[in-house]
């Protein structure tokens, strides 16, 4: 009998910020996590609080000698060639008090994860997706790379194939990177085309186990449905996975500010409603997404998904007190709508099928 859905997060996110000006420097994961408390949906049996991963489980992917850095980084700082050599305080990727601890706690959240779905079932870490961090050097605000690690140790429990889908604006760079040369992984992402890293293309040659969908600036839900129908799933049920791993940043919502897309969060739950089913080991990460009250709206939703939850037309008092309770100050807060205190699911954003998209998954599929 498969186990009940299990969500892992950790009270380091509470507190943690990358820096008082840094993207990142908004509550995230704390506040999904009292949003879903809030309604009623966590069965504390179910939670687990996430472990932080040894130096030992990180060299698994990183280099020894960057796991070195990254700690030393936390314990006593690093030189100004350190800080070039392995990118960290540098780039977007500060050094701030939590620098080694709150990764790895992310990291040793996946790898944890991987272990308990090994004979079924599903978990959820919202605190995951770091997915563009390298083996030797920080990058996009990654420091570790938790979907690479908890890809390889259900590789290393014999779970093959794999399939990843990568649902964050960005592109998924660092984890095409670690298996591009791999046939168990295949790796699917679909991002905002020109938006950093700007890799990705639809078109780039990396073999049958690659598939990038680089979309244009306002790209909406019935874009996303037709991506998700003639693409992504078709490509994962053609894998038979064994277990599937989900990215499920969501800053291409049309209340971030980090991208040009015009998604709601209502599409990426039909996302990842449609692919928990195709395989029976299933893995839901988190990832980009830099409005605090999109975020914890979408990402409640997204447990909602997993779990089995109606979501409520409006949120109860308490869930509303949750999202007012956010200091956020950014100029978009200045004039928050009262949907972002009063309701978790989006109105969809309905929109044509232009034909750069449909031009998009021609060439992908093509690879």
């Amino acid at each position: 009998m498969e186990t009940a859905p299990r969500l892992i997060a950790s009270e380091i996110y509470r507190k943690s910020r990358y820096g008082a000006k840094h993207p990142l420097s908004i509550p995230r994961v704390s506040v999904a996590l009292d949003l879903i408390r809030a309604l009623g949906w966590l069965d504390e049996s179910r939670y687990i609080d996430g472990p932080v991963a040894t130096s030992q489980q990180l060299i698994r992917f990183h280099l020894p000698e960057y796991v070195d850095a990254l700690m030393r980084a936390e314990r006593d700082g690093l030189s100004e060639a350190e800080r070039d050599r392995w990118n960290i305080g540098r780039n977007g990727n500060p050094i701030y008090p939590e620098v080694f601890r709150r990764p790895a706690t992310a990291a040793g959240s996946s790898i944890l994860a991987a272990e308990l779905v090994a004979a079924g079932g599903t978990v959820y870490s919202p605190a995951g997706g770091t997915h563009h961090g390298r083996q030797d050097r920080a990058s996009g605000f990654c420091f570790l790379n938790d979907p690479v690690l908890g890809i390889l140790k259900l590789l290393d429990l014999g779970i093959e194939p794999v399939a990843y889908v990568d649902l964050d604006a960005h592109h998924g760079d660092g984890v095409e990177a670690a298996f591009q040369n791999d046939p168990r992984v295949t790796t699917i992402s679909v991002h905002e085309e020109n938006r950093w890293p700007r890799t990705g293309k639809a078109d780039h040659g990396l073999g049958p186990a690659v598939l990038n969908l680089p979309v244009p600036a306002g790209f909406n839900d019935d874009e996303f449905l037709f991506v998700l129908e003639s693409a992504i799933l078709p490509t994962v049920e053609s894998v038979e996975p064994a277990a599937i791993v989900i990215q499920g940043g969501v800053d291409g919502l049309a209340d971030d500010p980090m991208s040009k897309l015009a998604l709601s969060n209502t599409i990426y739950w039909h996302a990842v409603g449609q692919l928990l089913g195709l395989a029976p080991r299933r893995i839901v990460l988190g990832g980009g997404g830099y409005n605090p009250y999109a975020v914890a709206r979408a990402w409640a939703g997204i447990w909602a998904v997993i779990d089995g939850h109606d979501v409520p037309d409006r949120l109860p008092p308490e869930a509303s007190e949750v999202l007012t309770a956010i200091d956020w100050r950014h100029s978009l807060a200045r004039s928050a709508p009262e949907r972002w205190f009063s309701t978790l699911a989006d109105s969809p954003n309905a929109g044509p099928i232009r034909d750069e998209v449909r031009d998009v998954v021609r060439r992908a599929m093509r690879r």
